[in-house]
């Protein structure tokens, strides 16, 4: 347990769920969508899943060992970071990297800065905006059934278009986990009813990027606008970064309406990645500049303390 208090505006009321068990129920609801890409891409997809989950397991108890605080590894939280780190790799992609990228989510970007509850960016996308900065050429190769390729994706952003039954149900190229939507759709739908997420910040995200690309989007299509749409979000990392990376409890608002505040900047900033930018995706690191202004959003959407009265004038 860390020393530091929790402070946040009342009301202050205590839940009876852990961490642990908040975690075993992402881990859960990640689970579809693992299989699914363990089936999709074969037994390399598996190799890579668990080294990335042993990698960020064994760091951040290496690390706790190193400077001699309590292990916690026992939260799951380091697994939760493994698993959506490989989920978020080419299958192709060389183990070693992917052990690599563990390692720099854990050390660098979780327990430099605290450990869990006080990380500045969701440490899974940041090994991945890592690896991508540092390997950029595995990182943006993607085989299916065989054949080196293009994503969904890129194939939208040249003018052309992809069959939606595919990208629902994840047979094309892409990286291990994002790929079939219903998995994902599965998945967020049972944190829902859990409880462990609500539909703020992923709704406001996902409605806030429509719009943005039904305003700013006509020069990347000639074709049917409602395909132009379902495209768009079906393909890439759209639901994974939505429902399992933006409500990320450490580096997401707290506040209601800094919810709804986060999700529009992450639309925008994913329509402008997507639209402007010289990659086709844009998610991961719409998500990490987002994290970053969190503190801003949450003390601008505070809620007022209720009562306060102003000091009366003296008359006398």
């Amino acid at each position: 347990m860390s020393d530091l208090f929790k402070v946040s505006s009342s009301p202050h009321v205590r839940a009876k769920v852990s961490t642990d068990k908040i975690m075993l129920c992402v881990i859960i609801s990640l689970l579809p969508a693992s299989i699914f890409g363990i089936v999709n891409f074969g037994p390399r997809a598996l190799l890579l899943l668990v080294a990335t989950i042993l990698s960020c397991v064994i760091s951040e108890w290496v690390f706790e060992k190193i400077v001699h605080k309590k292990s916690t590894i026992k939260d799951l939280s380091a697994v939760v970071t493994g698993l959506l780190l490989g989920m978020n790799l080419p299958h192709t992609l060389p183990v070693w990297q992917a052990v690599l990228g563990g390692v720099f989510a854990i050390v660098i970007v979780k327990m430099l800065f605290g450990g869990l509850g006080q990380n500045f960016m969701n440490p899974a996308l940041g090994a991945r905006c890592f690896l991508l900065i540092s390997f950029t050429g595995s990182m943006t190769s993607f085989t299916y059934d065989g054949v080196t390729g293009a994503t969904p994706l890129a194939i939208i952003k040249e003018g052309g278009t992809y069959n939606t039954m595919d990208l629902f149900l994840g047979r094309h190229a892409g990286v291990i986990g994002e790929t079939s939507v219903i998995c994902l759709l599965i998945g967020a739908i049972f944190l829902i009813l859990m409880g462990i997420i609500d539909l703020r910040i992923p709704g406001t995200y996902i409605v806030t990027f429509v719009i943005f690309i039904i305003l700013f989007g006509g020069h990347l299509t000639t074709g049917d606008l409602g395909t132009y749409i379902v495209e768009e979000i079906c393909s890439g990392g759209l639901i994974l970064g939505a429902f399992f990376m933006a409500t990320d409890y450490v580096t997401s608002p707290i506040t209601p309406r800094g919810k709804i505040v986060f999700g529009i900047v992450l639309g925008c900033l994913t329509g402008i990645f997507r639209l402007f930018g010289a990659s086709a995706e844009g998610v991961s690191y719409a998500i990490i500049f987002s994290n970053m202004l969190v503190p801003l959003i949450e003390r601008a959407t505070i809620p007022r303390a209720f009562g306060i009265v102003k000091e009366a004038k003296n008359n006398e």
